[in-house]
């Protein structure tokens, strides 16, 4: 009997392509054989220290992502739209403290992820979906009980997320994902024969498949197996 290929997604819910990378991985982590490993960090960190731009301050990769993603949530199925004010989102708040929040679940969390993969998708349907803020406690307390933790483990996480611990945990994590080479997200590293292969964007799955021995059966894997 094989063992499951360990693939690794490193993202943050500041980026909007991470949420669809995230949701296609989510779909086929029981289709393919692999073993996902999600990996919450920090884009501001991989920007940072990779040396990267991010698409956002050039006018016209700006203009077009915004065209980009309409399509790209229509494709993909997820219920994707751009707040009022991108920039400010991305740019001036950001998003160091959620992270921590989503760093905090995840450790709390024994015995899978099911957790921190349903806080992670209110928070970015918060931010990318219903134009909310996602920098305040209350609002993470908020994105926490649609995600379904109990008030006692929403006050846990609050307390932990500014932990030294925590804010430690993140840090590795984004440093780990720039070892592998990352300069930005969402990044997919998928552990063939003892080696990692890294898969950047969200446009890589047909390419990831083909490498890792599985079949890319569309964005909504259940419907296309349904009519084979």
């Amino acid at each position: 009997m094989t063992s499951k290929k360990v693939v690794e997604l490193f993202y943050d819910v500041v980026s909007p392509y991470s949420w669809l990378g995230f949701e296609i991985m989510c779909r086929y982590r029981n289709v393919w054989d692999v073993d996902l490993k999600l990996r919450p960090a920090f884009l501001g960190g991989i920007m940072q220290g990779a040396g990267n731009k991010p698409p956002g301050l050039v006018p016209n990769k700006f203009a077009y992502m915004v065209k980009d993603l309409h399509r790209l949530a229509n494709y993909f199925d997820v219920p994707l739209r751009p707040p009022a004010d991108p920039f400010e989102v991305m740019f001036q708040k950001g998003t160091l403290s959620a992270m921590r929040f989503v760093t905090a679940v995840q450790q709390m969390e024994k015995g899978g992820d099911k957790q921190v993969e349903q806080v992670s998708r209110e928070l970015w349907r918060r931010i990318w979906s219903e134009d909310k803020d996602i920098t305040q406690p209350e609002s993470f307390s908020e994105a926490a009980k649609k995600a379904g933790l109990t008030d006692g483990e929403i006050e846990k996480a609050l307390k932990l997320c500014t932990s030294q611990e925590v804010k430690e945990k993140l840090k590795l994590t984004t440093e780990d994902a720039l070892n592998y080479g990352a300069f930005g997200f969402p990044m997919l590293i998928c552990h063939i024969d003892g080696k990692p292969e890294m898969f950047f964007g969200s446009d890589r799955f047909e390419l990831m498949a083909n490498c890792i021995g599985e079949k890319w059966l569309g964005p909504k894997p259940d419907v296309s197996a349904s009519k084979l």
